[in-house]
């Protein structure tokens, strides 16, 4: 092992997820083996459980960390329409899933009864939730509750069919993108004075592109 670069505890931290992040990423969870982070990251297995005490642990922080960046890119400006900021959202959360496959298979699939990864979730689907609330033209608290349990309801399928879709991509991004939209935008005309989004579904050649 080469000689190790000292490091401050939070920047060995950050630099511990990154690592992280990268091989839960490339491998399926039960493949990734804390003295193959160890590694890759240069350092003795003892630091590296000085800091993580377990796989779990890591692979919580870095989850936990990847949920605080979805939400950070994640927009909603209301200046958008609501079409654009779901696009918008959606498709940061798509390129994610793309790109950190096993990772995402791993937090729904292998560890799908475990608290602590259900709880980075569902925080993170309030806080959507919260967001789209924040945006939506609601006449008063009554169908701000009924759209708040749409919303949450809309929230948990999109995540179930994105995951299943990692696994048997049984469509196109674009579709699967579409399909989420059109769910929630079909699922909110009932309860909302005015549509709000006349423009959908899209009409012509290339439409949803």
């Amino acid at each position: 092992m080469p000689p190790r670069k000292r490091l401050t505890p939070t920047a060995r931290r950050a630099q511990l997820l990154s690592v992280g992040a990268r091989l839960f990423a490339a491998h399926p969870y039960a493949d990734v083996l804390m003295e193959d982070v160890a590694e890759k990251a240069g350092v003795s297995r003892a630091l590296l459980y000085r800091h993580f005490p377990s796989k779990h642990a890591l692979f919580a922080a870095v989850y936990q960390q990847a949920a605080d960046q979805l939400l950070a890119e994640t927009r909603l400006d209301p200046a958008d329409s609501l079409v654009e900021q779901l696009i918008q959202g959606m498709d940061v959360h798509l390129d994610f899933f793309v790109a950190n496959r096993n990772a995402v298979l791993a937090a729904n699939r292998v560890l799908a009864g475990d608290p602590v990864i259900q709880t980075i979730m569902t925080n993170e689907l309030d806080a959507l939730r919260a967001r789209l609330l924040a945006v939506l033209p609601l006449a008063d608290e009554g169908v701000r509750q009924a759209v708040s349990g749409v919303l949450k309801s809309w929230l948990v399928f999109v995540q179930v069919l994105c995951v299943d879709w990692l696994t048997h991509e049984t469509c196109t991004r674009t579709q699967l993108r579409d399909i989420c939209i059109g769910a929630i935008i079909g699922a909110l005309r009932p309860l909302l004075d005015h549509d709000p989004a006349p423009d959908w579904p899209p009409q012509g050649p290339g439409a949803g592109a």
